[in-house]
């Protein structure tokens, strides 16, 4: 029986913690010696030793995991203390023992295990190997071999592993047992490996530590010495006959009317059937909607566009443009709006526009649920530079207000715009300056907008942020609407109160004039609509006036993740100074479906005195306000709005009573 009770044999144990991949990719190389013996010495000794040095050196290399995350490990005994230079064994050390112990076991019953581990055991079991060719590896006395193949030859692998990890590591009978469970050993036959690795015949006695240490069992020093040469100058007449099929075949994949790059995003030279997508490439499959079929249609949206554009009989152009969606290659940078699946459309999408613009060929498709916009430079040279582009945005359950335009070119002049059919004027207009009427936005026959300046997304330096306004025809769409670009393919419509009417009345206008330089926050978002509620309206104490509660939404086209903000708008002499936000929510029903809102601010007079302000929706018949700071302790007011005085840095807790009796509080 092995001895547990030696003060060297006590290993120290290493608890719980999480590994970063950078320190365990530092342990591997600081230890990979001790490592691949370990994996050398657990391994069974057939098929050969030189199999089993190329297995030894994949497994130790492959037990690095490849995430660059941290792994959280279990507490797991380190080598014994009386190994030189392992006074303080290194967590990630102990961590890559365990793995690498567990790949070599894993290898010996791959049919037992599920498709996951079988890869994992196809690699231990060297299907996934160093590539050394012409040459055999053996360890130094590669004449004789290491003494323990013999002995080790027909044993389990987890009695070889406790074996090695009793004399290689210094762990003692129990420790071992939990570290065979670690690696995934059945418990039954971890329990019984300490015992069966004292059956072990064979070896010399008192030596079995300094035996494992061996150079016959080093994997890492090793002989060199060749192949059979005759069968490898076979082998090489045999590849050399092969390379030259492969070549003939390859000349015919590449000649014309194969399958080589037609441009960027390639599929297939020819259309129709060709490719896996079928006639999702054949420009002559794309839908187009006639001219006026708009005046007509029971639904107008984006279906309802007809095809537009100097280009759009252009084959080879709407050729490249299908295959980038279908089929995107290295030299198509795609992009989607947030929520946007970026697979190939279901069916022939339907043709929106091509033509040339900024620079660029610009085609517009439309499968249903998405727009699409693929460009691509006019001069070769800037093409092979940069590559064609492809945009994607969701317009699922677009409305006639919700599909006015989309974004046809982003230039350096600015932002164009492609209208729908519908609309019988545009206008851009600066939301910062509530009187603004706006200008007339040239547009030209396709319906494709002069550039509108781009705004001014620093927080801190909005000073201006341009908005589109679009008029359409009477009976189709209302009469005037506004968007703002907020870095998409679809500018999001703007609307003011419960009923999400266009934001274009003054007092709309001043709302929405303190509320744009919050914009910069939900760029990127996939928002649809943005909508101004004010929910209460409330007199300031000591005559300074009137603020207004404003509950700003952001929805999206995805129907989930709509954020929510609510602003305090006090007096002021400059319209466009953007209100105080005092809460901020995401995901949830408040100012949208629910109409519902509360929030509080801590608000300074204009002689110098703190209050706590807050307000509610008129659903709410009482506040409360309680908390240090708080003049009083706790204040409670009947109504929906409440000022009292405070100290300066006052944090007060909110809550209302509701009409129904329910509680409630700020919007969170």
């Amino acid at each position: 029986m092995a001895d547990t009770s030696s003060p060297d044999r006590n290993p120290t144990w290493i608890p719980s913690t999480s590994i970063a991949v950078e320190d365990a990719e530092a342990a591997l190389v600081e230890n990979y010696p001790r490592l691949v013996r370990l994996a050398y010495l657990v391994l069974p000794p057939t098929p050969s030793r030189h199999h089993r040095v190329l297995t030894a050196h994949a497994t130790t290399q492959a037990s690095l995991p490849h995430f660059r995350t941290s792994t959280s490990t279990l507490p797991l005994p380190g080598p014994r203390t009386g190994i030189p230079g392992w006074a303080m064994p290194d967590p990630a050390y102990v961590w890559l023992r365990l793995r690498v112990l567990r790949r070599v076991l894993e290898a010996e019953r791959p049919r037992r295990a599920g498709l996951f581990r079988r890869r994992r055991a196809a690699a231990a079991s060297g299907r996934t190997l160093p590539w050394v060719v012409g040459l055999r590896l053996f360890p130094q006395v590669y004449a004789g071999g290491c003494a323990l193949d013999d002995a080790f030859t027909g044993l389990p692998g987890a009695v070889r592993a406790a074996y090695v990890l009793r004399h290689l590591e210094g762990l003692a009978d129990p420790d071992i047992r939990r570290l065979l469970r670690a690696a995934r050993v059945p418990a039954a036959e971890a329990d019984a490996a300490p015992a069966a690795a004292d059956r072990v015949r064979g070896l010399p006695d008192g030596g079995e530590g300094a035996l494992l240490e061996a150079a016959e069992c080093d994997p890492c020093t090793l002989h060199v010495r060749p192949t059979d040469l005759l069968r490898r100058r076979q082998h090489r007449w045999a590849g050399v006959a092969a390379a030259v099929a492969l070549l003939a075949c390859g000349g015919l994949v590449a000649a014309p009317g194969g399958w080589g790059p037609a441009g960027p995003g390639h599929a297939s030279a020819a259309y129709g059937t060709a490719g896996p997508h079928g006639d999702v490439l054949d420009p002559a499959a794309v839908s187009r909607v006639p001219a006026d079929s708009w005046r007509t249609a029971s639904r107008t949206d984006h279906g309802a566009w007809p095809a537009r554009g100097a280009l759009r009989d252009d084959a080879s152009l709407l050729h490249r443009a299908l295959s980038a969606w279908a089929r995107p290659d290295d030299r198509v940078r795609v992009t989607a709006a947030r929520g946007t699946q970026t697979g190939p459309p279901p069916g022939p999408p339907q043709l929106l526009y091509a033509g040339q613009l900024d620079g660029n060929a610009v085609v517009l498709l439309f499968d249903g649920a998405r727009v699409a916009r693929y460009a691509e430079p006019l001069r070769r040279e800037e093409l092979r530079r940069k590559g064609a582009t492809l945009e994607l945005a969701r317009t699922a359950g677009a409305s006639t207000v919700t599909s006015g335009a989309v974004v046809v070119s982003r230039g350096e002049e600015g932002v164009r715009y492609l209208t729908a059919p519908w609309v019988r004027e545009a206008s851009v207009l600066d939301l910062l300056d509530p009187g603004d009427e706006g200008r007339v936005l040239p547009r030209d026959t396709d319906g494709v907008t002069a550039p509108v300046p781009r705004a001014d997304t620093h927080p801190r330096r909005c000073e201006r942020w341009p908005a589109l306004g679009l008029s359409g025809s009477e009976g189709v769409a209302e009469d005037h609407q506004l968007y703002a670009d907020l870095g998409e393919l679809t500018p999001a419509r703007l609307a003011d109160g419960r009923r999400h009417e266009p934001a274009t009345s003054a007092g709309a206008r001043h709302r929405l004039a303190r509320t744009a330089c919050h914009f910069p926050a939900i760029l990127g978002s996939g928002v649809k609509t943005v909508t101004n509620w004010e929910f209460a309206r409330q007199t300031l104490p000591e005559g300074d006036g009137a603020a207004a509660w404003v509950c700003t939404r952001a929805a999206t086209w995805r129907g989930a993740g709509a954020r929510v903000m609510a602003q305090f708008q006090p007096p002021t002499r400059k319209p466009g100074r953007p209100g105080a936000a005092a809460a901020r929510a995401e995901d949830t029903a408040a100012c949208g479906r629910v109409r519902e809102a509360m929030a509080g601010v801590l608000w300074k007079s204009s002689a110098g005195h703190w209050y706590v302000l807050a307000a509610a929706d008129k659903g709410v018949v009482s506040l409360r306000a309680q908390g240090e700071g708080v003049r009083g302790g706790a204040v409670a007011v009947p109504g929906h709005t409440l000022a009292v005085r405070a100290a300066e840095g006052a944090r007060a807790r909110l809550s209302g009573v509701r009409e129904d009796g329910r509680t409630s509080g700020p919007l969170s």
